[in-house]
């Protein structure tokens, strides 16, 4: 028999390996196409909203909101999304070369931040040609979705004046901080005091730069104001030390991060990061946290909202209540049937060029996805038992759903736990709208989904 060779048992490794993230890439394909198949699902079927007439109805509107309402954007930020790739080139610049190589490096960045993040180097973002399309792709998106969120939050939730200390955790290249400049010009007046923290020191360098140039064009409107933020950059991960406690703390894109490295169970690294987070939290601090619009980042959010209540904060967005969540993700990312909370809005007004980037990358994106929590210092109202009112409100989380019947319909959030609003006479819904519901009929009454097992509100 021959012998084995030395080298035998590397080369089966790399061949292991290789098949793996074989594996995992066709598995994320089909996932992706499942759900892309879902989500278009009305266009396949539709629902023909003049056929229906005299359908009874559950409940009345009496009022509507949208979590990522455009209007609200500050004129100037919405300039400065446009032009950011231009701010980046100022600061820095790519050949023509490396702009015509761009789009496979963020292809192939994509991919290890996805189906191949188990194999990625922990110090990625310091390699130059992945560092470049972070920022010219990943950065642009996330700023993109993170100042609609900012811009329609409650205008009480970010209470923060002069010397108030913020404390940015995974900053990256600052996304979260330029966000905030630009989506609440209120704040641009503040002498606030912004501790980034990251491990990578390279990459905070080059979003400070970003953050300069962003508040150089986006300007404070009262003219004795500082003009920009105290920024200080710390290395390190969360847990190391700042001496100055914080009135805000944000967090985003990086606790889906340790869920690599920490094999704990998800309510275990939830009672680890809640710790972490009120080590360095003041009596009157606010928590944002943001993560992707997925399974295992929905299960966390929903954890994390709960551990917020238990301390007594109240949850400022995207909740309609401050009850238990009946979204929470369970056993979602091994293929349960719980649903996770996500929410989406259209990518119709976001900048021409990046949305042209993203096709020549491969990337085509319909709709922007986040799962987020802003929590905040508060007294929690004491009501009634929403079965027991009159009134309901809702937060509608899913994309539109094809109903039996020829119907279409969104799951939403509310504080009797998951219902399916349906959709009888084409109203304009889309997630992340908030509704207020005078009710027509008792809760208790209502029929129920066939596949949820959630009550259906017809409006």
């Amino acid at each position: 028999m021959e012998k084995e060779k030395f080298y035998s048992r590397f080369t089966e490794k790399k061949s292991a390996k290789a098949d793996a993230q074989n594996k995992r890439k066709e598995f994320n394909k089909q996932r992706d196409k499942y759900f892309d198949d879902k989500r278009r699902g009305l266009d396949k079927k539709e629902v023909n909203f003049s056929d229906k007439k005299n359908i009874p109805l559950d409940a009345k509107i009496l009022s509507s909101a949208n979590m990522f309402n455009y209007d609200k954007m500050p004129a100037d930020a919405l300039k400065v999304l446009e032009s950011f790739d231009s701010i980046v080139q100022s600061i820095r610049p790519m050949n023509s070369r490396q702009m015509q190589k761009l789009p496979k490096d963020i292809r192939a960045l994509s991919h290890q931040l996805t189906d191949e993040r188990e194999t990625r180097n922990v110090s990625y973002m310091n390699a130059t040609e992945q560092l470049s399309a972070y920022i010219r792709y990943f950065t642009w998106w996330n700023l993109v979705r993170l100042t609609r969120v900012f811009a329609n939050l409650p205008s009480d939730s970010l209470n923060l004046k002069d010397d108030s200390v913020v404390i940015d955790i995974g900053s990256g290249p600052l996304t979260v901080v330029t966000a905030l400049w630009l989506a609440r010009p209120e704040l641009r007046n503040k002498k606030l005091i912004v501790y980034c923290m990251d491990i990578s020191q390279s990459t905070m360098a080059v979003g400070e730069e970003i953050y300069m140039s962003v508040a150089a064009k986006a300007v404070a409107s009262d003219a004795n104001a500082e003009g920009f933020w105290k920024i200080i950059r710390v290395k390190g991960e969360i847990g190391t030390e700042i001496k100055r406690k914080a009135n805000l703390i944000t967090c985003a894109n990086m606790f889906n991060e340790l869920y690599q490295k920490d094999h704990d169970a998800p309510e275990k690294i939830a009672d680890k990061q809640i710790r972490n987070l009120f080590n360095y939290a003041s009596e009157d601090c606010s928590f944002f946290i943001a993560e992707p619009g997925m399974p295992v980042a929905g299960r966390f959010i929903s954890l994390m909202r709960e551990r917020f209540l238990q301390k007594g904060l109240k949850v400022a967005s995207p909740c309609p209540h401050q009850k238990d969540c009946p979204m929470n993700g369970l056993h979602a990312r091994y293929g349960g049937s719980e649903k996770w909370c996500n929410f989406s809005f259209s990518t119709e007004n976001a900048p021409s060029k990046l949305l042209k980037l993203s096709e020549s990358a491969g990337l085509p994106k319909e709709r922007a996805v986040i799962s987020f929590i802003m929590a905040q210092p508060g007294k929690i109202a004491d009501k009634k038992n929403q079965s027991e009112k009159d009134s309901l409100s809702v937060a509608i989380v899913s994309d539109p759903i094809y109903l039996a019947g020829h119907r279409q319909g969104f799951y939403s959030c509310s504080e009797n736990g998951m219902v399916l609003v349906v959709n009888a006479y084409g109203k304009k819904i889309k997630s992340g709208d908030v509704l207020e519901f005078t009710m027509l009929r008792p809760y208790s009454s209502l029929q129920k989904d066939k596949k949820s097992g959630a009550p259906e509100i017809t409006i």
